[in-house]
């Protein structure tokens, strides 16, 4: 079986940044088990893997558009203490779930904190940077009717644990 729509693959991965830096790996852990073609890897490894069959290996560089995309500074703003309702201190890196004026909520990192002024940043931890994974594929199989259903991979065999 290759890696095509609908089909669940399982990957042994490492990621590292364009410094070399190991970002993310699978090793220790079981695979990562995704359906593919439902946009739940970035897109540029996902189209990589495109094919893939058990057993192969691939060295692939995503550039960040095709990653977690570019930054974008209008994601960036700096907000009081106040208008975040919090009063204790705040570290540098912290993550926040937010609320916005329609009532989405989203996730930003504090990135700065300059007296009662705090910065916050909603771009992806690794938006701006071309990404390198290596990764091998251990499973490729047919996303069971649930899985499909309910739009992600489960565990092992397709059975929700």
């Amino acid at each position: 079986m290759q890696a095509a729509k609908d089909m669940v693959v399982s990957i042994d991965y490492k990621l590292t940044g364009p410094d070399g830096q190991v970002l993310d790996s699978s090793e220790g852990q079981k695979p990562l088990a995704y359906l593919h073609g439902h946009s739940q890897i970035v897109p540029g490894l996902e189209k990589a893997l495109d094919g893939a069959v058990v057993g192969s290996e691939h060295d692939v560089q995503v550039a960040a558009a095709e990653a977690y995309g570019e930054r974008d500074e209008r994601l960036v703003a700096k907000v009081t203490r106040a208008e975040l309702g919090i009063e204790e201190d705040i570290p540098v890196g912290a993550r926040l779930q937010v609320q916005d004026p329609e009532g989405g909520v989203g996730i930003v990192q504090v990135t700065g904190i300059e007296g009662d002024e705090v910065t916050l940043d909603a771009n992806h931890p690794l938006a701006g940077l071309d990404l390198h994974f290596v990764v091998e594929v251990r499973e490729v199989r047919a996303a069971t009717e649930e899985e499909l259903t309910h739009g992600h991979a489960h565990g092992e065999g397709g059975h929700q644990h």
